[in-house]
């Protein structure tokens, strides 16, 4: 009988969602997440396997690792959640050719917590013991001081123990180690040092993200990994103050992988921090963002005093507390279009042939020059005297910008492409998007599904040259301002229905979703609301949204038209009625 091969990550995964351990939301989510896969592993759908063995070779390397700083040196013991962010991370293979699965990973945690501590273990791991030779690996941050700090947990790694000094020549003052069995090389990078497009990394520690400007190391990092057929860009950081960051939106993308809003197979996703109901005085809620430093009394202990500054100071050490010691975001989600979790609540396996034989309305946002284009259909129907819609929405955009796009967005917009969310028209050097062709499309559409278009709700911006197209398609067209003054009502209307599930979309949409969460609302002197991004987001588009609200525009003013009451009309009615009326 074959002996059962401990899994600690899977282990640790199902302890966390059964409620045996402390966690917070999404870290249970990544374990529910793991557990998951394990299910649909090696089927057609999911093409992928989880080999424990490998799994647990990673963490046995890591404990028989030294830590040598301190007053003496002491073996590496991870703690369960390191176990299962480290395990999973290596555990899971594609089934065409056992590479690992993993290219990307995000890990976000408190800081003390261990994260460069963690990529240092994986740097000389990958290095030394992969079996990939002539490999460049590299440590990466904005300032060179920063990209050190995991190459030097790495080169302390390798001093501590004579095996790993006999595998590897450190050299300090080029920054640099090399792998002597595998001729593998692991150097630290930072922008200031010259770091550029080019960098074909197995491994890359991206160190502290909230620090970074913009998305240019990683993606000059990632962009070079794309023909090797093993990788891993490994990202750490804790949640940072600024909500117009790379980072923040970093962190929004794989909150919304591990909610199931967005999929990304290469992508590991981990992060430790409070859920917003929980109480931040309370010491058992600190586990969640601190599972290092709550290990042992003398980190909760640090806590403790950190959280009595905090309370007793307030303002920037309040703020400082929340993010770094708790990991949360400090921002405001009063502006937020839709709260995520009821928009989630909407989904459905509907899709546009159940809606074959009725009539909809029609929404257009036309973007400027080779942006994303997208039109949707709304379809109303009225259940127990309340109206409910069913959302549909297809994107358009050049070959040229989604290039461009993949380069500089987080978005995966060549996979959403492939799922034919996205119809990508002309080739590489075509950036401006073809309205006839879109359209066209619409009419294609319509001769399909056998649809009734009642009304065409149309951005004012660039609908001058498509207006006598439309014409064509048998319905009124409203030209729809945008301003908040005109689209109040539809986009009140919109929030309301979403939150009283009377909305439905194809859950495979995924993106229409990630426009709906990126867009904001705001306001005019008055009031009046409608959706727009974040300020200096120009890389979150809600054209899906837009487009959304040009349709529901459309169907509000349609009903409003309806309701008109013709004054004269009711009164001869009500006269007749009364035996008043002349004769």
């Amino acid at each position: 009988m074959d002996a059962v091969i401990w899994d600690r990550a899977t282990e640790h995964a199902n302890k966390v969602v059964s409620g045996k351990v402390v966690s917070g939301e999404l870290h249970k989510l990544a374990c529910q997440r793991h557990l998951n896969d394990l299910k649909k592993q090696n089927t057609e759908e999911f093409p992928y396997y989880y080999d424990t063995e490998k799994a647990n070779r990673i963490i046995e390397y890591a404990e028989t690792l030294t830590i040598a700083e301190g007053e003496e040196p002491k073996p590496v013991k991870l703690i369960e959640e390191q176990a299962f962010d480290l395990g999973v991370t290596f555990g899971w293979y594609k089934t065409k050719n056992n590479k690992r699965r993993f290219r990307r990973r995000y890990k976000s945690v408190a800081r003390q917590n261990g994260k460069t501590f963690e990529n240092g273990m994986m740097g000389t791991y990958i290095g030394g013991f992969s079996g990939y030779n002539y490999g460049k690996l590299f440590t990466v941050a904005t300032k060179k001081r920063q990209s050190r700090l995991a190459w030097e947990e790495m080169a302390k790694f390798i001093s501590a123990d004579e095996d790993l000094n006999e595998l590897f020549d450190v050299k300090d003052y080029k920054s640099l180690i090399l792998a002597l069995n595998t001729n593998c090389t692991i150097e630290a990078l930072s922008r200031e040092g010259g770091l550029d497009e080019g960098f074909r990394s197995i491994f890359s520690s991206v160190d502290e993200i909230h620090q970074h400007k913009d998305n240019k190391i990683y993606k000059s990092i990632y962009n070079g990994t794309r023909a090797l057929p093993e990788t891993l860009v490994s990202m750490i950081t804790t949640r940072g103050d600024k909500l117009n960051s790379f980072c923040k939106e970093m962190d929004d993308y794989c909150v919304n992988i591990l909610k199931g809003l967005a999929t990304a197979e290469d992508f590991f996703v981990d992060i430790y921090c409070l859920d917003k109901e929980d109480d931040i005085w309370e010491e058992i809620n600190w586990k969640k963002a601190n599972p290092y430093l709550c290990s042992s009394q003398e980190g909760v202990e640090q806590l403790r005093i950190d959280a009595q500054t905090a309370k007793d100071m307030g303002g920037s050490d309040l703020r400082d507390f929340l993010t770094k010691s708790l990991n949360m975001w400090v921002q405001n989600t009063d502006n937020l279009f839709i709260n995520p979790d009821y928009w989630k609540a909407c989904e459905t396996d509907l899709t546009l042939e159940d809606y074959r034989g009725k009539s909809c309305f029609v929404g257009l946002d036309l973007s400027s020059g080779g942006d994303l284009t997208t039109l949707c259909l709304e379809f109303e129907d009225t259940i127990e005297n309340e109206e409910e819609y069913y959302i549909y929405s297809h994107s358009f955009m050049p070959r040229g910008r989604l290039e461009e796009h993949i380069e500089t967005d987080i978005a995966p917009y060549d996979l959403w492409e492939q799922k034919g969310l996205i119809t990508v028209t002309g080739g590489i050097m075509d950036y401006k998007n073809d309205y006839k062709f879109i359209i066209r499309h619409l009419k294609d559409l319509q001769v399909k599904y056998n649809l009734t278009f009642k009304c065409i709700g149309i951005d004012n911006h660039n609908a001058d040259g498509v207006l006598a197209d439309l014409e064509e398609l048998g319905c009124d067209v409203l030209i729809v301002t945008q301003s908040a003054k005109f689209l109040h009502d539809a986009t009140e209307d919109m929030q309301l229905s979403i939150k009283s599930k009377k909305v439905k979309y194809d859950k495979r949409n995924e993106l229409l979703t990630w426009s709906v969460i990126n867009a904001k609302i705001v306001r005019n002197s008055f009031d009046e609301k409608k959706v727009d991004k974040e300020p200096h987001a120009k890389f979150k588009r809600i054209d899906p949204v837009d487009a959304m609200i040009d349709a529901h525009t459309a169907i509000i003013k349609n009903r409003k038209n309806k309701e008109k009451v013709d004054v004269k009309s009711e009164l001869d009615k009500y006269l007749e009625k009364m035996g008043w009326n002349k004769k």
